[in-house]
């Protein structure tokens, strides 16, 4: 299946410890191989362009696309690769896998539930998907901040990742085509 959607990956960083800051990346393209009988052999690939960083204010895009944070010249994709999947309710899913940010690559969990699987109303087979995950962003070398005033940084530490993820199924992909 291919993952199409409206948001992938979302940082929330926390800004002048008060408040997030919400932001997704416009373009990837990713790969889900749901195994429907046996859920723990499926998997995921996706890929993240880096520069495509959304957060509706152009000047934290741009600093965000700056050697600061994910210094998109240098690092133009993110990647996750699954390397493990269990099942860890009904519809539940824990997706282990490698995310690679500015060239590190760390292990992750994403708590996954499978929302449903459905025909549109052109014929094409489709899953969707949410998940969840945190990181904290300095161990992906993303360690600017900028102390305040009135005591605290300007940046959280922890950053929080929320998938909406639809798969269409590839060869209702093809026929649509």
């Amino acid at each position: 299946m291919r993952a199409t959607g409206h948001r992938y990956l979302l940082p929330r960083p926390q800004r002048l410890v008060i408040s997030k800051v919400r932001g997704s990346f416009r373009k990837f393209s990713g790969t889900v191989s749901l195994d429907e009988q046996e859920p723990t052999a499926s998997s995921v690939s996706v890929r993240i362009e880096a520069p495509s960083i959304d957060t509706g204010v152009q000047q934290r895009d741009e600093h965000l696309r700056s050697p600061d944070f994910f210094d998109v010249e240098k690092f133009p994709l993110i990647t996750f690769e699954s390397t493990k999947v269990e099942k860890s309710s009904d519809n539940g899913l824990r997706v282990t896998g490698k995310l690679t940010l500015r060239d590190v690559t760390r292990e992750v969990v994403l708590e996954a539930e499978q929302l449903g699987i459905g025909k549109d109303p052109w014929g094409n087979i489709k899953a969707a998907f949410e998940a969840k995950t945190s990181i904290d962003r300095r161990e992906f070398g993303l360690k600017w901040n900028q102390a305040l005033e009135t005591g605290g940084v300007l940046v959280g530490e922890k950053i929080e990742i929320s998938l909406e993820v639809q798969a269409i199924k590839a060869q209702s992909a093809e026929k649509a085509a």
